[in-house]
């Protein structure tokens, strides 16, 4: 039985089977050896292989392959050939990642943001509303700003000037960071004004083995070009986290799936790690292999995309699809049009026109209504004047 699992390649059962054999150290020594293997938890088909073409849905999950099982594929990070659909694509997974923050409690006033480059004129990008609740945000309500920080496109209205400040100068340093998050969350500001890095205490904390820094200083709110210049060295060139001391956290990935993840997992590190130093008993660290092997799976972008989908997807089905509406950023414009607005008119022409045969309709209804009240008073009325008739 072990050895048809494993020829049909689900070797972690194999695996499984081979360890009850032993006893003891043996055991663990086995188990150790056996999951640092290159064959461990392989899958039992292929992960190279491209799944259905379905709104842009390009190759499978090779990272979570490895640990679904079923015998399908799992799919992974889309890829788009039209760049205005993979904006639109963006933005309403933006607008969903803001859903979550607001759900998970990471507002505070008007401070916080998200950003996104865009993907038709990357020296631009895409960041939320002044002064707007994260649960109410759509991907219509985002705003698209140049180099200078001035509104471009999208939602024409005023942003954040230190989110300007940072996002611009983390998307300058880092062209492989397609998005940013920032929020001044309860557990990662009480954990920044220790100045430390997270300790590798449990699974989760091992997506930043090695992958996160401190910016151990506080410069005052970052009105300045230089405090966001700062920020964004400390980063680095290749973390993908950093601890904004006495400040809060900033997360970098590839999508803002991966970044929005990223962020709600660092929150709950920072307060497990305030959980654990509170208790003042002996720590027991993740050892560097160990991490490394957890960092492996549990840190790479595909991963860290597919783990935020449940998020996303309840957001979308709580809103109603809301989270997705608005207008559609995601049209190629017509010659000389102002890219990233450009359906505003058309949309709105739509709405207006929708409106309309709405009110039409529920006039239309309140006639009837009225009709067939007077109807009715109609034929009581001739049938009493008939009963009068028969009396006399």
């Amino acid at each position: 039985m072990a050895t048809r699992i494993a020829r049909r390649g689900f070797s972690a059962s194999y695996h499984l089977c081979s360890a009850r054999s032993l006893s003891g150290t043996d055991v663990a020594s086995r188990a150790w050896q056996l999951r640092s293997s290159s064959i461990s938890l392989r899958a039992p088909f292929s992960t190279t292989r491209a799944v259905a073409n379905n709104g842009g849905w390009g190759q499978s999950n090779k990272n979570f392959t490895a640990v679904a099982t079923g015998g399908y594929e799992y799919p992974g990070i889309p890829s788009f050939q039209d760049p205005y659909a993979k904006r639109q694509w963006q933005l309403e997974h933006m607008a969903g990642a803001f859903r979550v923050f607001a759900r998970m409690g990471f507002t505070e006033g008007a401070s916080g943001h998200i950003s996104v480059r865009d993907p038709v004129d990357p020296d631009t990008f895409w960041i939320n509303p002044m002064g707007v609740h994260f649960g109410l945000l759509k991907a219509s309500d985002m705003v698209r700003i140049d180099e200078n920080g001035q509104v471009i496109g999208g939602n024409r209205t005023a942003v954040n000037a230190a989110g300007f400040m940072i996002h611009s100068a983390v998307h300058k340093a880092r062209p492989d960071v397609d998005a940013a998050c920032h929020t001044h969350s309860k557990f990662g500001k009480a954990w920044s004004a220790f100045g430390r890095h997270l300790d590798m205490l449990n699974q989760d904390a091992c997506r930043f083995w090695n992958n996160h820094s401190v910016y151990s200083s506080y410069g005052g709110v970052a009105l300045q070009d230089e405090e966001g210049a700062r920020i964004a060295e400390s980063l680095g060139p290749t973390n993908r986290a950093v601890i904004l001391q006495n400040h809060g956290l900033l997360t970098a990935g590839g999508t803002v799936d991966e970044a929005a993840y990223l962020y709600t997992v660092m929150e709950r590190s920072c307060e497990i790690q305030l959980m654990v130093e509170a208790a003042g008993l002996e720590k027991r660290h993740i050892s560097d292999p160990e991490a490394a092997y957890t960092y492996k799976y549990e840190g790479n972008a595909e991963t860290l995309y597919t783990e935020f989908q449940p998020d996303f997807q309840y957001e979308v089905a709580m809103s109603n699809g809301e989270v997705k509406g608005g207008t559609d950023f995601g049209r190629r414009p017509s010659n000389n049009a102002d890219i990233g607005h450009v359906t505003l008119r058309p949309k709105l022409s739509c709405m207006l026109y929708e409106t309309y045969i709405t009110i039409t309709s529920a006039k239309l209804e309140l006639l009837n209504m009225m009709t067939d009240d007077s109807l009715k008073r109609g034929r009581r009325k001739t049938t009493s004047n008939q009963a009068l008739k028969v009396d006399k």
